[in-house]
């Protein structure tokens, strides 16, 4: 049996006011179609085509490492019609189809596998995702008959009665894919909006006595994204939901509701996050772990018993027992290793740091490869760049960088060195050696007095 899914993701958005597609807005750091893909993949669905339609490029562009196919729909006549678009996909299969919306990234993996397997085996022709609700004013009513799902029936359309069901339409269906296919053909659009709805293939299901059933979920899952308040609410629930995952995972948030942790990321056990912290994309955080207040990271592997305080970790990892911050930049592509020390205005870029290695504060170091044991004084910048191009410092093991020491790359310093304060360094410096390269100090008494600079 093929089972197989549709996205529809072709819909522009005019409530958000963006000038990108709807489906591309973000939500906890990743972008609501892709949310849907990826849940989709969680529960084993892997045959996913999606539907594009305005932005169709752009939409392209940030699901192309998700292995989808795509359907075009050149015109948004109505979700009826944004399936139609699919019939090629769909051709030549039998078995399941599920349909969901692009902009309902809430979904949880484990709902999709129920609605499946409720379809399957009820041995239904169509199946509705519902959901119940205090007040339903707005969506589409669920109107049951012994059971099976009779009709659904929208808000202006419904009398006295029907206004009082509380289960009501999500917009995410599933459908034997045969008859789903023989259904699309009997679509019109003969409404006051000229568009094809896709409930009106519950209704020709019906009246072919074919088996409608319904499988009910949290409410939760079933919330679209319409509008920038929308998008905000949406955030705030995948948010909570996400942390709490982490919880009950034994990682201690102290204020869920102002730390920011993407649905990718990955934390160890006992490790402590600290409020305004914001972790994104593949971060994975070790165990024992502590990520103080506004900090930032980004694809960061961060070892165990590692402390990050008010820094920016992006693209970069960072070994165990590590000290990084506050106010240390890593840029990507950084490298640092175990028992380490990173400290308060310290910018690495594109270089690696030996185990044991402290970095105290102020200094910069870039496009470098720095060994192990080494100590870094106050103000050491490498200098790796000469107006054309970027070059490379190479810095040994147990090597002693002074206070205000300028490395002018390309430049290898060898093991064991000790570089005197204020040196400015152009050539290698031997190992077992000191280098000092600066002026020597000149004294010119009664120098102010003669230029009458005296106070």
């Amino acid at each position: 049996m093929d089972k197989c899914v549709i996205i529809l993701a072709a819909g522009q958005g005019t409530r958000i006011k963006s000038k990108f597609p709807k489906v591309t807005h973000k939500v906890c750091g990743k972008e609501m179609v892709n949310h849907v893909i990826d849940t989709m993949r969680q529960a084993e669905l892997n045959d996913i085509n999606v539907v594009i339609g305005k932005g169709a490029d752009i939409v392209k562009n940030i699901t192309a490492s998700r292995n989808v196919s795509y359907s075009m729909q050149n015109e948004q006549l109505g979700t009826g019609h944004a399936v139609k678009c699919a019939k090629d996909f769909l051709r030549g299969k039998k078995g399941v189809v599920a349909i969901f919306a692009g902009d309902a990234p809430l979904i949880m993996p484990e709902t999709v596998k129920s609605l499946i397997d409720t379809h399957i085996n009820n041995k239904n022709i169509g199946t509705v995702l519902t959901a119940m609700i205090d007040d339903p004013t707005g969506y589409g009513r669920i109107v049951r008959k012994d059971g099976e799902v009779l009709k659904i029936v929208e808000q202006k359309d419904c009398n006295a009665e029907e206004k009082e069901i509380k289960e009501v339409n999500s917009g995410v269906y599933c459908f034997d894919i045969e008859n789903l296919l023989d259904a699309l053909d009997k679509l019109t659009n003969d409404n006051a909006q000229n568009e094809y709805y896709l409930t009106d293939v519950i209704e020709i299901f019906k009246c072919e006595n074919k088996k409608v059933g319904a499988f009910v979920t949290d409410f939760e899952e079933t919330v679209g994204v319409n509008s920038r308040i929308h998008l905000a609410e949406a955030e705030k629930i995948m948010r909570l939901r996400t942390n709490r995952i982490h919880m009950a995972n034994g990682v201690t948030i102290i204020n869920p509701e102002n730390t920011y942790i993407g649905t990718d990321v990955k934390i160890g056990k006992d490790t402590i996050i600290y409020p305004g912290t914001i972790l994104e994309g593949n971060t994975e955080i070790g165990e024992d772990c502590i990520i103080y207040e506004n900090c930032r990271i980004k694809n960061g592997i961060i070892g165990n018993k590692s402390t990050v305080e008010s820094s920016v970790i992006i693209d970069s990892r960072v070994g165990s027992d590590t000290h990084v911050g506050p106010f240390a930049y890593i840029r990507p592509e950084s490298s640092i290793g175990d028992n380490v020390k990173i400290g308060d205005f310290v910018e690495v870029k594109k270089s690696s740091i030996g185990n044991g290695t402290k970095v105290a504060h102020l200094t910069y170091i870039g496009d470098a490869k720095v060994g192990e044991h080494c100590n870094f004084g106050c103000g050491t910048v490498v200098v790796n760049y000469d107006g054309k191009k970027k070059h490379q410092t190479i810095i040994g093991n147990h090597s002693f960088i002074g206070c205000n020491t300028n490395l002018v790359s390309p430049v290898e310093v060898k093991d064991n060195t000790y570089i005197a304060a204020g040196s400015t360094i152009t050539n290698e410096v031997p190992e077992n050696s000191l280098a000092i390269a600066r002026a020597r100090q000149t004294n010119i008494e009664n120098w102010v007095i003669k230029k009458n600079f005296n106070k």
